[in-house]
């Protein structure tokens, strides 16, 4: 049996001047959640996803959501029988509005996720929140909540089959020869520079540099081809202005192209 849960909005944000501000309370049926089954991996991991659901012309944000987007969280507490999971991202879209560049999905999104069980044999619960935005004409911060127990005797589910289908290629997959990534001091934190040996991925390429570091805050990535080259720009910034340190291997770059999207994972020193 799938749950589904209506999204509680705290409030509706009205694009104003080419940016959200806030506004009143939300309608519940813009967006739901339900929790679907897919059975046991050969691995012995049981794998779930969480469906959102949008009303039609609503669009909701990929982890890194863009330039006025807003990140989604989630919380796993209430889980049961849950040693680790994981979440399968599908390839987003770029999405243009006001002038602002955000990175997300439109009408639905299912998002993957493996669970490896802290007591394999047992019974796994799928219980937590997701806080997300989700926006139209107005932008509405929800949050959606999700109790299910995963069946281990359902079988493939065609939309997380479909769903991680759509993933970004890896890096051997794309063809991706090399990732080097400069670092250069700036005036409020760092600029990293990633020149990026890969064939096209079609069409205008959209770069994303996530830093892998909660301490830090990635600002827009600029990119450009340079012959074989893919180089893209961005610059890091403290979240609460102590030092940190930026691990190369903990860099993701993701490449957003018309054909389809790359995940680059970690960079060289260049």
């Amino acid at each position: 049996m799938l749950t589904k849960t209506t999204a509680a909005a705290a409030a509706l944000l009205a694009v104003a001047t080419g940016s959200p501000a806030l506004a009143g309370a939300a309608d519940g049926d813009i967006v739901q959640v339900e929790v679907l089954d897919g059975g046991m991996t050969p691995r012995g991991t049981h794998l779930g996803a969480l469906r959102i659901t949008l009303q039609p012309g609503w669009k909701t944000y990929w982890r890194a959501p863009g330039d006025a987007g807003i990140p989604p969280s989630f919380s796993w507490r209430g889980a049961r029988n849950v040693r680790s999971l994981s979440i399968t991202w599908p390839s987003p879209e770029v999405f243009l509005t006001s002038g602002y560049r955000t990175i997300g999905y439109h009408d639905q999104l299912v998002l993957p996720v493996e669970i490896t069980p802290e007591t394999p044999g047992k019974p796994v619960r799928l219980k937590g929140r997701m806080q997300l935005g989700v926006c139209r004409d107005v932008c509405v911060p929800a949050e959606l909540m999700f109790d299910h127990q995963l069946d281990s005797s359902a079988g493939r589910h065609p939309a997380i089959a479909a769903a991680l289908a759509s993933r970004p290629w890896s890096a051997k997959e794309a063809g991706v020869r090399k990732a080097s990534c400069s670092l250069q001091p700036s005036q409020y934190g760092m600029k990293v520079t990633a020149r990026i040996s890969m064939p096209s991925a079609g069409g205008e390429e959209v770069a994303v540099i996530e830093p892998g570091n909660p301490k830090l805050y990635a600002g827009e990535t600029t990119s450009r081809r340079e012959g074989g080259q893919l180089v893209a720009e961005t610059e890091f910034l403290p979240t609460d202005g102590k030092p940190y340190a930026i691990d190369r291997s903990q860099l993701r770059i993701t490449v957003l192209g018309k054909n389809h999207a790359v995940d680059i994972q970690g960079c060289s020193a260049g």
